[in-house]
Formats: C-alpha cells, structure tokens, sequence
C-alpha cells in the first residue's frame, strides 16, 4: 500500500511539475512555418501552430454587438457576442500565434500588417482597438461567465489544439489588455486574413508570457461564401456607425444595370430613416460601389446615380432632410473581395454610409 501511495505521489508531482509554467521558447513550434504570402513580424517566435486543409471561418469586418436574447450564452455562460457585419470563409486556413519580441507594442505589430497587406495589392476590410471592437476588450479566448470577446469569436476556447498550460495556449486565453484587430481581403492571393494583437496580462503557470504582446494570425486561402447582416436594424447601423464610422449595407437592391430601387429595398431604407430621425445631428455620405462588370466612367455614373436615388427615396417616403445626405458613387474603386468570382462581385455591389 505503502508503495502505491508513493508511486502515485511521485506521478502527480512529475505531472504538476511538468505543466507548472509555460516558458519562453528560444525558437519556433517544431513544425511551423511561415505562409509563403505573408511574413511575420520581424524576430517573432510561432508558438502556436495549426494548418487545416479546408475549413469553414467567420472573419469579422464589423464591431461586435450583444444578441437580442439577452439570456443566449456561449458554452462558458458568457453573455453571446456576434459581429455587426461578417464574412462566412472556407478553404484552407492556417492559425499562427507570434510571440512578439519584447518591448514592441500591439499598434506597431498591426501597423507591420497593414503594410504587408497593402504591398500586396490587399484591402483592410476592418480596424479597430480596445473597446471600439465590442465585446469585452480585456479576454482573450479564455474566460467564462462575463461577456464574449473578439478572440472568442475568432477561435473559442475548446478549439484551441495546444495543451493546457502549454506557451501557446497560455498566449491565447490569458487576460489581456491593448487589443489591436485587421480583418484583410487579398484578391490577388484569394486568400482573407485576421489579425489579432494585444498584451497579455498572464499570471500563475503562465506568468513567463505577462506584458509580452502577442499576434494570432488567421490566414483563409478560398472564397467568401455569403455577406451577413443584409437587413441591418437602426440600432446596429448607429452601434457601427459609432464605432467604425461607416456601415456596408448589402439589402439595398437594384434593378440589373439600373437605378431603380427594388421594393425588396424597403425595409433597409426605413432602418435608416429611424437611424436619422434618433441621431438629429447625424450627417452621412451615401455612399454607392459597384463590381468592375463595364468601364470604371460607367460604373462611376451609375453608381453615382444609385446613391442619389437613395437620397431621393429618403426624402420622399420618410421625409428625411436631403441637406443631411451627399450621395457619392466611387464605382469599383473600393472592393471588399475579388472581382473573379460571382461571390466576390456580391460583396462588391454595395451601398455605405460614412459619418461626415
């Protein structure tokens, strides 16, 4: 008896022992690599590593919001969080978590791959920091019993694949604070990325990592299947609008190579009439975008004059004070996804309004 008791002992202080802390490593995950069309940022360590042939991805390009149901709950009893506009990815996507050489702060990390975006001929599709990006702004992917973050969205807790404990499982559900987040299309790559920075504030087993900045970088190499939120309620387009200063509407319908508002429109353009009506001093730009389907002069024009079909509805059928729109038309000047795909194209033709 004596003898078992030991031996157990000696394996529950082996196995305590062993997990105890996470440390800092001197090199990369074995195994992990750098994806071909993306480099990391100079002198970082991989720490976390996953490659998945195809898979599915929600890729957030709007604030986070609180759902409607006040009483819906992730599977950690947090209160449920979903972005205000978001893009459904699949394909093959790689996670890589960077451990950021010490003393470099989130805005530069995010700064870094902004740069590489827009050498590669990429679109930013969403930016935001701290509490801008809704949600609770000091979690990570841990945590139960609060609010649900923007690392929860990106990847929950349960899907994390390092082990409890471990350097890379530490660095994604520790507290954390400074949070930075890019969401980018890159045509060119057909490929769409997220970027998730912040600092952690880790304490007992992985306190090795506190005040470290760390980088999760989600690349997607496929196509968007599907805009979200096509009918977007007046609360939302305010909460968006506050945020990001602008909100992509995708329910407001034309006919083909027309100005003409579809009566599938309606519902849209009496959000906004609310939206106006609560916001007195609210001034927008309607903004109205195309695909690259004809010359840019000829999508310029039509464009142009979607937007001021817009404004005219508002003015006529809601009695919203014209002097409080501008309309612009930027024809295919501003894509969210590549012109080569029907897809792509979808998320293209579009109407925003931007706060002035």
């Amino acid at each position: 008896m004596l003898r078992r008791f030991l031996i157990l002992f000696a394996l529950v202080f082996f196995v305590s022992h062993a997990t105890a802390d996470a440390i800092l490593p001197s090199g990369d995950q074995p195994g992990a690599r750098d994806p071909t069309l993306l480099k990391r940022y100079e002198g970082s360590l991989i720490i976390s590593y996953e490659d998945k042939a195809f898979d599915e991805y929600l890729l957030p390009t709007g604030s986070l919001r609180m759902d409607a149901d006040r009483e819906r709950r992730d599977g950690h009893n947090n209160r449920w969080f979903e972005p205000l506009d978001a893009l459904e990815l699949e394909g093959r996507r790689v996670r890589l978590v960077y451990l950021i050489p010490e003393g470099r702060s989130p805005l530069e990390v995010v700064r870094n791959y902004r740069d590489e975006v827009e050498a590669r001929g990429g679109q930013v599709l969403m930016e935001c920091k701290r509490e801008e990006c809704g949600g609770d702004p000091g979690r990570s992917s841990g945590g139960g019993g609060g609010e649900m973050s923007l690392a929860m969205v990106l990847r929950a807790e349960e899907q994390i694949v390092d082990p409890p404990l471990s350097t890379g499982h530490c660095a994604q559900t520790e507290r954390i604070q400074d949070q930075r987040y890019l969401a980018a299309a890159l045509p060119r790559d057909q490929s769409h990325l997220a970027v998730l920075t912040y600092v952690l504030k880790a304490g007992h087993s992985c306190k090795a990592l506190n005040g470290r900045t760390i980088a999760v970088v989600d690349l997607i190499q496929g196509k968007a299947r599907e805009q979200r939120m096509v009918q977007v309620s007046a609360p939302e387009m305010a909460r968006a609008i506050d945020t990001a200063g602008r909100i992509a509407l995708y329910g407001i319908l034309f006919d083909f190579d027309q100005a003409t508002l579809k009566p599938e429109s309606a519902p849209v353009l009496a959000e906004i009439a609310t939206l106006l009506r609560s916001a007195t001093d609210l001034r927008l730009l309607v903004v109205g975008h195309t695909d690259n389907a004809g010359g840019f002069e000829y999508n310029r024009d039509l464009s142009q004059r979607r937007a001021e079909a817009v404004v005219t509805r508002l003015a006529r059928d809601h009695d919203v004070n014209p002097s409080r729109l501008f309309p612009v038309g930027v024809s295919y000047a501003a894509p969210v996804a590549s012109n080569q795909t029907e897809e792509g194209r979808a998320q293209n033709r579009r109407v925003e309004l931007v706060q002035y």
